[in-house]
This record gives structure tokens, sequence and C-alpha cells, in this order.
């Protein structure tokens, strides 16, 4: 039931960025250019998400639990620091340069656009390296980090 309720889920959301137009990077660089020929139709997409996360959050929070694990998992952490202020700047860059943000450029794939392989590629390559950089910053077992 839970992978069932995971497919629906993405389906939903890339019928919702694909409607919206979201997955055409010249509708979100239009939305960006707000000097040029604007467009502000994406204000409303991102209003009707946050409406529906409001409402969304204030049912989920009146359970126990969540549907599928045993306790919600929240982030504590209010700290901001240079790994929170450089990715939300890669990802503003992102989705400045390229017309795409991770969500939306996965749904394009069905339409087999070359700017959506090549997003998403990127993005890709860009996920590993973050992930190799962590690596090798995080102490190894046994060391005492300063």
């Amino acid at each position: 039931m839970e992978k069932l309720i995971v497919l629906v889920s993405g389906m939903l959301f890339g019928a919702g960025v694909t409607i919206s137009g979201m997955v055409n990077p010249m509708k979100v660089l239009n939305f960006l250019d707000i000097f040029g020929p604007w467009d502000p139709t994406l204000v409303l997409v991102m209003g009707a998400g946050l409406l529906v996360t409001l409402i969304g959050y204030q049912i989920l929070f009146k359970r126990k639990a969540p549907w599928f694990a045993p306790s919600f998992r929240l982030p504590t952490s209010q700290d901001i620091d240079a790994k929170l202020l450089g990715g939300a700047a890669l990802f503003g860059l992102g989705w400045g340069l390229g017309g795409f943000c991770p969500g939306p450029a996965v749904a394009s794939l069905v339409f087999g656009r070359m700017e959506s392989i090549t997003f998403v590629i990127a993005m890709a390559a860009g996920m590993i390296l973050a992930r190799q950089i962590q690596k090798l910053q995080r102490p190894k077992a046994g060391q005492i980090s300063s």
C-alpha cells in the first residue's frame, strides 16, 4: 500500500508541475525575469502549493504518527550555516540558469528534451560530487575533529 501511495503521489506531482508549466524552462525563466517578458502565473502555482501544504500539515499533525512510520521525524536544527546558504545559492543558480528545479526537471524527462536530460545529468553529478565532498570532510572513526 505504501508503494502505491508513493506512486500516486509522484504521478500527481508530475501532472501538477506539467499542467502548471513548470516543466517548461522558458515559463520559469520568464517568471524570474521581472524586467523582461515577466510571466507572473507561477505565483499562483506557488501559492496553491503553499495552501495545499498548509492544509495537509494541519490534517497530518492532528495524528499521533504518520501513516507509514512509527513517529514523525522533523528537522530540529534551526541553524543558518554555510551549508544551508551554499545549498540555497546553488539551487537558485540552477533554477535561474537552467529554468528547472529538481522535481520538474525529473518530471520533464518524459518529453525527452535534451535540456531536461542535460539538466538532470548535471544535477545528479552535482549530488554525487557533494556527497563525495561530505565524505572527505567527515572525521574518520576514532579521529578527533577540531
